[in-house]
């Protein structure tokens, strides 16, 4: 996984807290995602989550 300096169109995101958040384009900085798991058993989408999530120093906001 690397990281672009522009936002990526293919990868929506409203996540703003996170380091690769692209604020003005609501898309991700990075080339790809890794998508896991949150339980042993997968069954529905609350169950998966951002693998490539990482903290950043733009908020706290889930602006959807």
């Amino acid at each position: 996984m690397s990281c672009r300096s522009n936002a990526n169109p293919s990868i929506k995101c409203t996540v703003s807290s996170c380091a690769y958040h692209s604020g003005t384009q609501h898309a991700c900085t990075l080339d790809e995602i890794k998508v896991g798991c949150t339980t042993s058993e997968v069954s529905n989408c609350a169950a998966t989550e951002c693998a490539s999530f990482k903290l950043g120093d733009h908020g706290t906001c889930c602006g959807k």
